[in-house]
């Protein structure tokens, strides 16, 4: 399955254990490199929150930024036998320290006065795998949507590329008739007559040198592998960059071998074709 490498996505949940929001980008990669930002109250999942990832993606480069927003401020409670008993000392102190003052806010942050319920460390693994999932979910969606229009310009290369090959296959007896006429007039020009045995010698030699017979049919070849491949269920950007530099191989040969305009620019618009599905191949998962 055609899969983009590029694109953006984003969950959120809330509950008892607070709220959490989930963003994840990605970016094409060689490999599948992950760049998490957790809280610090999280970040003992990362390992975890790593192989999720991975089973889901194969490729590329993904940020994944998780923010949280606790809701425990509801169920705050008040030490009031503590409270009370800090009061009176301050009471205490201010009778015998008349210009001492103390506001109540730092009566507040004496460690035990405000207490907070503790959040459920399995509740908060809970929720942040549901969200990393549903975000994992629109991100997945949203790249084989992106890879559904790279598959099709790709397709339409390869169309295109199919029928350059066809094209230079019925130009090739044309070509090869026209190559003995020039080689028999450059003959025909020598002061001293050519022998005939000699004249086929050169001949057979130069057809031999510009036969790209073998180069058309494995650009064939690579045509039906490419539309094979991107019928796939599987990750396949790989498979394909690895036959754009096959194509280019046999795109550069049947330049090197053309001896006729139409071959040579035929071999040209090959190039512009492939180096177009490589940059294409590139952002494909």
């Amino acid at each position: 399955m055609i899969r983009s490498m590029t694109a953006y996505a984003s969950a959120e949940t809330g509950g008892s254990a607070g709220a959490l929001s989930c963003e994840l980008r990605t970016v094409n990669h060689r490999y599948l490199e992950l760049s998490p930002r957790l809280p610090d109250e999280l970040r003992s999942l990362e390992s975890q929150l790593r192989e999720r990832i991975a089973a889901k993606l194969s490729r590329g480069k993904v940020d994944v930024t998780v923010r949280s927003s606790d809701s425990r401020g509801e169920s705050l409670q008040v030490d009031n036998t503590l409270l009370s008993r800090l009061s009176e000392l301050n009471l205490d102190m201010q009778a015998r320290f008349p210009g001492m003052q103390v506001q109540f806010t730092e009566l507040l942050r004496f460690p035990g006065v405000l207490q907070q319920d503790a959040a459920d460390p399995e509740a908060r693994q809970v929720a942040l795998f549901e969200v990393l999932d549903r975000a994992l979910d629109a991100l997945t969606a949203t790249r084989e949507r992106e890879g559904a229009k790279l598959g099709q310009i790709l397709r339409e290369r390869l169309d295109a590329i199919e029928r350059i090959v066809a094209q230079v296959r019925e130009w090739m007896p044309e070509i090869r008739v026209a190559l003995r006429a020039r080689l028999e007039t450059r003959l025909a020009d020598l002061k001293q007559p050519a022998d005939s045995g000699r004249l086929e010698q050169e001949l057979v030699l130069q057809i031999t040198r510009s036969d790209v017979d073998e180069e058309l049919d494995r650009l064939s070849t690579h045509i039906a592998e490419t539309r094979r491949v991107l019928n796939l269920k599987e990750p396949v950007g790989r498979r394909l960059d690895f036959l754009m530099q096959e194509f280019n191989r046999e795109a550069n040969t049947l330049g090197s071998k053309s001896v006729d305009a139409r071959s040579t620019n035929a071999a040209v618009e090959l190039k512009v074709l492939i180096e177009q599905m490589r940059e294409q191949v590139q952002n494909i998962e």
